[in-house]
């Protein structure tokens, strides 16, 4: 009991530091080259290789970002700091919109990407 409640109580914690660490003031930009279509998105930035932490400090606060395992073990995500991004949809370059939906495959630090997942990189 004692152990779920301080597995709660961290996660809370890395939650809301990610909320506080994705607030920026108006007008700034996690794009490249900070390229702005004529509707006012900005394009997906490419997130393959980067750390998970990375991802969760570099997107808008309203984009709903789906985290799952690209090895198929269904395994959770607890700590973010040991884990990086392996896929992801939609793709690089295409128009974000901010309050869309980004879906990303992880793996642990250290371990490779599937073959089968790195020849899709989707």
């Amino acid at each position: 009991m004692r152990r779920a409640a301080l597995v709660w109580a961290g996660a809370a914690l890395v939650l809301a530091a990610v909320a506080v660490g994705s607030a920026r003031p108006d007008g700034a930009t996690d794009g490249a080259d900070g390229a702005v279509d004529d509707v006012g998105r900005q394009p997906m930035p490419d997130l393959r290789g980067r750390g998970l932490w990375r991802v969760f400090t570099a997107l808008d606060a309203r984009t709903r970002l789906d985290v799952h395992d690209a090895a198929g073990a269904d395994r959770r995500v607890l700590w973010p700091l040991n884990w990086r991004v392996c896929t992801q949809y939609p793709p690089p370059g295409t128009a974000r919109h901010p309050g869309g939906r980004l879906v990303v495959g992880v793996l642990k630090k250290g371990e490779p990407c599937p073959a089968r997942v790195a020849a899709a990189r989707r």
